[in-house]
């Protein structure tokens, strides 16, 4: 079988699981029934899910031994937006929710508009408006040509 070309889920591994449900929470994301407090949340964001689960309990499903300190990630989460004014409004927001800018929205070499924030345990988003990926109308990025 071939690997689905398709992105479901993002997994943060959280120190704090209720702390950094309310940061997401504080964002305008509502959890969903099936969150556990204390040991995982779920949102649901227009056809992927963002779940928080207790660091020590992802590391151990991963065979990670110990409890490592989160360090700087390899990788980030981003969210899209329709305009480059966005890109500022949504960081705006993010750090009036409790989270940190890491970058200030800028004019990209690309062509976009770019920016990021880290929420209070260090997870890394990028909020970018790129011009040549729109919107379907559900609001998701449309099919790229292949």
């Amino acid at each position: 079988m071939a690997v689905p070309a398709r992105f479901n889920f993002v997994t943060l591994g959280a120190g704090d699981v209720d702390a950094l449900r309310g940061f997401y929470e504080r964002l305008g994301w509502p959890a969903a029934k099936a969150s556990v407090p204390g040991e995982v949340a779920f949102f649901w964001l227009n056809g992927t899910v963002l779940g928080l689960y207790d660091r020590p309990s992802l590391y151990r499903e991963m065979h990670i031994e110990g409890d490592p300190p989160p360090g700087p990630r390899d990788s980030n989460i981003a969210i899209n937006v329709e305009t480059p004014e966005q890109v500022a409004e949504v960081l705006a927001e993010a750090e009036r929710a409790g989270g940190t800018i890491i970058a200030p929205a800028r004019t990209m070499h690309w062509g976009g508009t770019s920016g990021y924030f880290a929420d209070p345990e260090g997870h890394a988003w990028e909020v970018a408006h790129n011009p040549f990926m729109p919107f379907d109308a559900m609001g998701r990025i449309a099919e790229l040509e292949r």
